[in-house]
């Protein structure tokens, strides 16, 4: 088919979708339609696709051969060919096209003083071209670009840079050799070297990367610290996509005061198991001269029938390992002394659950946690059957710790429960009567445990309880809005006769956090050792204010008053006074929103039987738009023996906010008000440009582990550069963001959608 010249060319930059992507009618049910992009429409089998030229002279000879002058064009289905003169023979398919010869195949565009292509096998040269491939955006120029099919194409002593700055790019990659094959979205750099600001950062006999946002194979972003502990700390990821359920990411790193060091991250997913297994080891560390590692394996089964098992089990060599090789999955930033490694099998059935697992802890401090060797957890729970909830859980372990002067042995606890609720338009109430059975067989008994400690002993403790409360609400209008405010008063008892548990070890059992919803719990501790002595009342009154337009709560106050008839007896450990188990105080709490993206949370607790302040959590945040975030919170906690009988006493802020177009700060202070130091600090920058971006942060951390009287502290820096179309995937750095600053949000990537339509001139 010919065309005469003036033919209109067709233009698309990207796929539209949704409503945008219809064509719209130009006048009734039956007129043409404009489209408002092109569609790609599949060829008829056996079907072969015209061809078009265009030129301002044109010369044929039918069914053998045209020469065409003048801004030359040949298209067929998916490759166009311009130059100003172009040849094409009809029986080999063949095209010749010299000067400012432009190539299009399947979207990707090249720019040469000559071409020559078997235009139907889309295979062929150009001589010293220009490129730009449509799936990232990536351009470059060559000696020679040979298309070897649709889908692959080989550059010849050339250059690649996603940067959108032709003129001077931001970082490019130049090599003997690129394989292009966007069929695997997939770039091959052979003898490449990466430059960034003109200066070569890194060099390979091979380098693979990505030719869109899609997961693929290569190198990560290497991160980059300096700390007191370790000096200058480097990692360079590579990345493994095995397959789509499936892949691996080794991290080889070098710290110049410890050595090298080698981390594997590995996850699946099934259709009936799921999982993750991380490991880190470090040979032969300078400082401490032994070999440092860490196992972290998490595996889920879904065994049908409502059966399932998993493992998770964590390991390390020492204490000091998760806060010394910080990094990654394997060596999360923080410490800790307690290391889990449990395996069980669960299964459900309607109103039945069941638990049967071993459950050991790998610990570094003094406070003993126990093993749980093994576990056999069965629960039963009926709701609303009549009116009455009612169920009961039995539970048998065998308590274990190391150590020849411990206590350990075995417990069966049976906890069965009965309530019935009576509930109406504007109030309810709610009577529950609890049993507590826990029967005891020692095995050792330790030298802390108290005189005349038996070896077999049970213990009943009864529980009722009664909880009411009323609704009320009423239309307001405050500052031009109207809100529905409510007024809940409640009512809580709760009487457990006094039992004396004292003989009880503490198997797995503390005091109860500080919360409004322990307010109402029958219990003032957590575990199945101790159940306190309660003759107590809650009175509390709860007023909310609610947008009635949106049903947004924008407001919300509590006043509670705990009062205790008598003193309870039952206290942790035989040394407790026993007024630190007094609950006799005065709760008062508020949450609000005030104008768009700013939140405040006030909770206080007055202690009237010991007359000073037990708790106080105060906060707010402030996050008018994506990427501005501020916090604000202080905490308060009294000393206690949960505590090791030390105040928590701290004020915390917490901050990600734009400094210029490009510039974001990020930073999180932690100080402690009673000891007048900084227990923890991060304070970042974050350069976003078009094609790369580069992280920033100077931190301080406390080893909690440590074993001198204070915990010892160390500083470190941590930089992280990605290259936005070669590697952008995080591997460090902006999970410390995320995990200093609530509510941070890193940069959107640009998601705008590309075809083969994209560079279609």
């Amino acid at each position: 088919m010919l065309c005469a010249y003036g033919c209109t060319p067709l233009f698309a930059h990207a796929q539209l979708s949704g409503d945008a992507a219809l064509a719209t009618r130009i006048d009734g049910d039956w007129s043409l339609q404009i489209a408002p992009q092109l569609d790609e429409q599949a060829m008829p089998l056996g079907a072969r696709p015209a061809t078009t030229v265009v030129a301002d002279a044109v010369t044929a000879t039918t069914g053998t051969d045209v020469s065409l002058k003048g801004h030359a064009q040949l298209r067929q289905y998916a490759s166009t060919v311009k130059g100003d003169a172009l040849h094409y023979d009809v029986d080999s398919d063949m095209a010749d096209a010299y000067g400012a010869v432009r190539l299009v195949d399947n979207g990707n565009v090249f720019d040469g003083p000559d071409a020559h292509l078997l235009v139907g096998a889309n295979e062929g040269y150009i001589s010293v071209p220009k490129y730009r491939f449509y799936l990232s955006g990536g351009w470059g120029s060559a000696q020679r670009a040979d298309l070897i099919d649709s889908e692959r194409t080989v550059v010849r002593h050339g250059t690649y840079s996603a940067c959108q700055c032709e003129a001077d790019p931001a970082w490019y990659l130049k090599a003997s050799e690129f394989d292009i094959d966007t069929g695997n979205d997939e770039g091959i750099a052979h003898n490449g070297i990466l430059f960034f600001q003109g200066v070569p950062i890194m060099a390979s006999p091979w380098l693979s990367f990505p030719l869109s946002g899609a997961r693929r194979s290569g190198i990560l972003p290497p991160t980059f610290s300096v700390s007191s502990t370790n000096g200058e700390d480097i990692a360079l990821p590579y990345y493994f996509n095995l397959a789509p359920n499936y892949d691996l990411t080794l991290t080889p790193r070098i710290l110049s005061k410890r050595g090298e060091m080698l981390s594997a991250d590995y996850r699946y997913l099934g259709a009936n198991q799921s999982g993750s297994l991380s490991f880190a080891y470090l040979p032969n560390d300078r400082i401490t001269h032994t070999d440092r590692y860490s196992i972290s394996l998490d595996q889920h089964w879904n065994l049908g029938s409502g059966f399932g098992a998993y493992v998770d089990y964590n390991r390390v060599s020492d204490a000091n390992v998760s806060t010394d090789l910080a990094s990654g999955v394997a060596f999360p930033t923080g410490s800790t002394t307690l290391y889990q490694q449990e395996a069980g099998l669960t299964w459900t059935n309607g109103p039945w659950s069941v638990l049967a697992r071993e459950q050991r802890w790998q610990s570094f401090s003094s406070d003993s946690t126990y093993n749980r060797e093994p576990q056999v957890n069965v629960k039963y729970a009926r709701y609303n059957v009549g009116g009455f909830d009612f169920g009961a859980e039995a539970d048998a372990t065998r308590f274990t710790l190391p150590g020849d002067d411990t206590t350990q042995g075995s417990r069966f606890v049976f906890n069965p429960y009965v309530s019935y609720t009576a509930e109406r338009p504007g109030w309810y109430i709610t009577p529950k009567l609890q049993w507590h059975f826990a029967s005891y067989d020692l095995t050792s008994i330790g030298s802390d445990a108290p005189a005349g400690q038996p070896k077999n002993f049970n213990v009943n403790v009864p529980t009722l309880s009664l909880d009411s409360g009323l609704r009320f609400e009423r239309g307001v209008r405050l500052f031009g809005t109207s809100y529905i405010q409510t007024l809940e008063p409640r009512l809580f008892y709760v009487y457990t006769p006094y039992r004396n548990q004292l003989f009880a070890p503490l198997f797995d059992t503390a005091q109860a956090d500080f919360g409004l919803s322990e307010l109402f719990t029958t219990n003032s501790f957590v575990g199945n050792d101790r159940v306190s002595d309660s003759n107590r009342v809650t009175a509390a009154l709860t007023s909310r204010f609610i947008d009635a337009a949106s049903g947004d709560e924008r407001a919300r106050f509590v006043l509670a008053e705990l009062y205790d008839f008598r003193t309870p007896q039952v206290t942790l450990a035989s040394g407790d006074a026993v007024g630190t188990v007094a609950r006799t105080s005065v709760v008062g709490g508020a949450a609000y929103k005030i104008g768009a993206g700013l939140s405040t949370e006030q909770a206080v607790e007055y202690s009237q039987a010991n007359h000073y302040l037990t708790h106080t959590a105060l906060g707010f945040g402030w996050s008018p738009a994506r990427g501005e975030v501020l916090n604000v919170a202080y905490r308060y906690t009294r000393a206690n023996s949960t505590l090791d009988y030390e105040p928590v006493n701290q004020f915390i802020v917490s901050e990600q906010w734009p400094l210029t177009r490009h510039v974001v700060s990020v930073a999180r202070i932690n100080y402690d008000m009673s000891e007048h130091r900084l227990i923890a600090g991060l304070l970042g920058l974050q350069y976003d440009a078009s094609c790369w971006s580069l992280g920033l942060a100077l931190e301080k951390y406390t080893n909690a582990t440590s074993s001198v009287t204070a915990p010892s502290t160390g500083t470190r820096v941590l930089m992280q550069l990605q290259l936005k179309g070669f590697s952008q995937i995080d591997n460090g750095l902006l999970n410390q963001f995320r995990a200093n600053v609530p509510g941070y949000t890193p940069e959107t990537p640009d998601t705008t959608p590309t075809s083969r339509f994209s560079n279609y001139p």
